[in-house]
């Protein structure tokens, strides 16, 4: 789909336009989401992405649509990892829930800026070496069964490196001030364990991306409808994120899904020279395997586990 300069301008306005309404309408600042305001806005996101699905088919036709569609389904279903790591990170650093939507707002935004500039990237390699789409295949394949083999996620904040190298830039204080992300003491300025939280959400956001760029390539190489397709899938990231904590325990299965996914992804990209399997073919497969997983979850829910509280753990949640 070739577009013009003005139109790339008009999305990417739109776009501002929904992170400040999401910014302002959602919730104030340091207020608490209530589930029930959570799940009515993230159906509503969730019903403007699929919106943007008729919008294409109107302007562009079935195939653009379909595309977009099996997209959106792929980077919204993928997007709610993102979500379990973000809680672990939030209870690592004791973030207190009416601080955490500011957290994942600012997330949202960088990786929305991120993804685009890897979007360009992925395009060109793959105009340009075509023996890259086999790379991104099996990549997604070795994550699809690393993923199954460990179905619970786990991270480690004190190991990630941007984190330590954080520590030696700016000191960070061991509590929370507010929502603060800076404070001065004794005349020096350091860094709040909110702060700390942000960075690893953005140094995660960049690792799920590596996963999600390349699957979103296995559907369609068309750089509008794969920008799209993560834009409105990360908008309302922060509703959803709110819904999946109050739900976290029933998604015993999701991950195998997840898993999956990405596999079957990854085998449809590196077969793509012998057999281009249709873009309805899928989604239908995608939705399938997903709501198999939520099924499965739902009928047999994980007991919840209580996440210990690590060392940089200052405040009570």
């Amino acid at each position: 789909m070739e577009l013009e300069l003005w139109m790339w301008v008009a999305f990417g306005a739109f776009v501002v336009l929904m992170l400040i309404v999401d910014l302002v309408a959602f919730g104030h600042r340091g207020e608490t989401i209530s589930f029930r305001r959570a799940v009515g806005w993230s159906i509503g996101w969730t019903a403007l992405g699929l919106a943007f699905a008729g919008f294409l088919w109107a302007w562009q036709g079935a195939q653009p649509a379909n595309e977009y569609l099996a997209g959106f389904i792929l980077e919204k279903s993928l997007s709610i990892d993102n979500l379990f790591v973000f809680a672990l990170i939030f209870s690592y650093f004791a973030v207190p829930p009416q601080h955490q939507r500011r957290v994942i707002f600012w997330g949202i935004v960088g990786a929305i800026v991120l993804r685009g500039v890897f979007i360009l990237a992925g395009a060109t390699l793959l105009d340009a070496f075509h023996y890259t789409i086999y790379v991104f295949g099996i990549f997604l394949i070795l994550t699809g069964i690393r993923m199954a083999r460990h179905s619970d996620v786990e991270i480690h904040p004190e190991r990630n490196p941007v984190l330590r190298l954080l520590g030696k830039i700016i000191p960070i204080v061991p509590r929370h001030e507010g929502d603060k992300l800076f404070v001065r003491e004794g005349g020096r300025r350091m860094a709040t364990p909110l702060f700390a939280a942000l960075i690893l959400v953005a140094t995660f956001d960049v690792v799920f991306a590596v996963d999600s760029i390349p699957a979103i390539f296995a559907i369609t190489r068309d750089t509008f409808i794969v920008y799209a397709a993560n834009a409105f899938s990360l908008l309302g990231l922060a509703a959803l994120y709110f819904v999946l904590v109050g739900m976290m325990g029933r998604f015993r299965y999701l991950n195998f899904g997840l898993a999956a996914v990405l596999i079957y992804v990854g085998v449809k990209m590196t077969l793509s020279d012998v057999y281009k399997i249709p873009t309805y073919v899928s989604l239908g497969i995608i939705v399938t395997i997903l709501g198999i997983a939520v099924v499965a979850s739902l009928r047999r829910p994980k007991p919840p586990v209580a996440v210990a509280a690590g060392p940089h753990d200052p405040v009570g949640p």
